[in-house]
C-alpha cells in the first residue's frame, strides 16, 4: 500500500488473471460477511428476537442489498485503487476528516473488540469450568499470535474454515420447533412499533449488519488479495482486469452477506420460538441466550449454540483489530498488510497487538464489556454514516477510481444505504 504515483503498463505487459474456481472466488466477501455474526452480533440477534419475536426479522431481508451495495463498494474502492478506505481519505479528504473518522473506528472497535473477547470467555466457560480471566487471556493471547505470526495465505485459509462455525446457528433452527407459518407470517407482515426501544433494536441490527470495521477490512483485503497475486494490479494501471474482477467481487460479497444474514436470522427465529414464546424478554448477552435455550430446546441446542459463540469470536476478533491497524496505518502511510512480516511493519502489527490488549483490558475494568456487547452494535450504527457518506464520495470521484467510478444502479442503492442508517439513527435519538 505504497503512496507511490501507479504508472500504466503497455497493453501487452498487462496479464489476465486465470479464471478462479468458486473456492478460490470466496475470500473477502465471505470473511467479512461471517465475521459480521460475531459475539456481539449473536447477542444483537438473540435480544431482537426474544424481546420482539419475529417483528424485527424483516430488517434482515431490507438491509441485504444494502449491505452488499456498501460492502461490494468498498471492494471496488480497494481492488480500483490499489489502497484501502483511509489510503484513499488521506490523499482526497481533508485531513481532520480522516482522523476524526479513523478515531470513531477504533473506538467503536475496541468496545467491540472487548466485548467479543468477554462473550468468547463466558461461553467457554459455560462449557468447561475456566474462569473468565483466564480465558480471555487465552483468546487474546492466541489470536495475536495467529495474527502477527502466521502466513497471510494461510491465516486466510484458517479464517475462511472457521466460517464453518456459523452453520451451528442454522442447526439450532431446526432443533427449536419453529412454528414456521406464524414465524414466516411475523417476519413478511411485521408488527411495527413506534417507540424507542424497537428503534433501538432496529438500529442495533442495522449496526451489526453494517458495520463500519467490515468496510476497511473488506477493502483493504482486496488490496492484499491483488499483490499477493503477481498478475493482478489495481484497476486504474490494468483496466483490462475489470470484467472478471468486478464479476468476482460480486459473486464474493453477494454470496458472503447472503450468509451472514441467513445466520443472523437463524438466531433470531431461534430465540423468538423458544426464548420469546416463553415469556423470556430480556437477553443482553450471548451466553445469557445459550443459557437461556437450555431447559425450552435441550442441551444439545445449548451446546451448539455456545460452541458458535466461540467459533466467530475466533473469526471476528481478528477482522475487527485488523480493521483498526489498517486504517491507523493507512492514516499515517506506515507499511501495513497481513502478509508483510512483523519487522517491516511495526507499527501496524503494534497497532493489532494494543487493540487486543486494550479489549482484553475492558474485561477487568469497571465498565462491564459483557453488557456493551449489545450498544457496541448501536454504537456501529451511528459511526457508520460518516464513513458511508466519506466512501460514497471517494467511490463517485473520478480523480479517485479513474474510468471505474460507482454505476448509477450501485450508487444509487449506496445512497440508500447510507440515508436509511441516518434515518434509524436520528429516529433512535428522537425517540429514546
Amino acid at each position: 500500500m505504497s503512496e507511490a504515483p501507479l504508472t500504466k503498463p503497455k497493453p501487452e505487459e498487462i496479464k489476465q488473471p486465470p479464471r478462479p474456481k468458486l473456492l478460490e472466488v470466496m475470500g473477502p466477501g465471505l470473511i467479512t460477511g461471517a465475521s459480521d455474526d460475531d459475539p456481539s452480533g449473536i447477542a444483537t440477534y438473540s435480544q431482537a428476537g426474544a424481546q420482539f419475536g419475529y417483528a424485527v426479522g424483516w430488517t434482515l431481508l431490507f438491509s441485504y442489498p444494502l449491505m452488499c451495495a456498501i460492502q461490494q463498494i468498498s471492494a471496488e474502492i480497494g481492488r480500483v485503487t490499489g489502497r484501502g478506505v483511509a489510503g484513499n481519505m488521506r490523499r482526497f479528504m481533508p485531513a481532520w476528516l480522516l482522523y476524526v473518522v479513523v478515531a470513531l473506528l477504533l473506538a467503536a472497535n475496541t468496545i467491540n473488540l472487548g466485548a467479543d473477547l468477554g462473550a468468547m470467555a463466558a461461553a467457554l466457560k459455560l462449557l468447561i469450568p475456566v474462569p473468565i480471566p483466564v480465558a480471555v487471556a487465552g483468546f487474546t493471547i492466541v489470536s495475536i499470535l495467529l495474527e502477527v505470526f502466521v502466513r497471510y495465505a494461510r491465516y486466510v485459509s484458517v479464517l475462511k474454515w472457521l466460517t464453518i462455525s456459523l452453520f451451528a446457528y442454522v442447526a439450532t433452527v431446526f432443533i427449536a420447533g419453529v412454528p414456521w407459518g406464524k414465524a414466516i407470517h411475523g417476519i413478511l407482515l411485521p408488527h411495527l412499533q413506534f417507540n424507542g426501544a424497537y428503534l433501538t433494536v432496529i438500529v442495533a441490527v442495522l449496526g451489526t449488519t453494517i458495520s463500519p470495521y467490515l468496510f476497511f477490512w473488506q477493502a483493504a483485503e482486496e488490496v492484499e488479495k491483488e499483490k499477493e497475486d503477481a498478475d493482478a494490479q489495481p484497476l486504474t494501471v490494468a483496466p483490462g482486469q475489470a470484467p472478471a474482477e468486478f464479476q468476482r467481487i460480486r459473486l464474493d460479497t453477494y454470496i458472503g452477506m447472503g450468509f451472514s444474514n441467513l445466520v443472523a436470522l437463524a438466531i433470531l427465529i431461534t430465540t423468538a420460538a423458544t426464548l420469546h414464546a416463553h415469556g423470556i424478554t430480556n437477553i443482553t448477552t450471548s451466553s445469557q441466550a445459550a443459557q437461556a435455550l437450555k431447559p425450552l430446546a435441550g442441551p444439545f441446542a445449548f451446546t451448539i449454540f455456545a460452541i458458535g459463540i466461540i467459533g466467530t469470536g475466533l473469526l471476528a476478533v481478528p477482522v475487527l483489530a485488523g480493521s483498526a491497524a489498517y486504517a491507523m496505518g493507512e492514516a499515517f502511510a506506515w507499511p501495513v498488510g497481513l502478509a508483510m512480516k512483523a519487522k517491516r511493519a511495526k507499527a501496524f502489527y503494534g497497532t493489532i497487538t494494543v487493540a487486543f490488549i486494550l479489549g482484553a483490558l475492558l474485561n477487568f475494568s469497571p465498565i462491564d464489556p459483557i453488557k456493551a456487547l449489545f450498544w457496541s452494535a448501536v454504537i456501529n450504527g451511528v459511526v457508520a454514516v460518516p464513513v458511508m457518506v466519506v466512501m460514497m464520495l471517494l467511490a463517485s470521484r473520478q480523480s479517485v477510481m479513474g474510468e471505474f467510478t460507482l454505476h448509477p444502479i450501485l450508487k444509487t442503492v449506496g445512497w440508500m444505504a447510507t440515508l436509511v442508517m441516518a434515518a434509524a439513527a436520528i429516529g433512535m435519538f428522537a425517540t429514546l
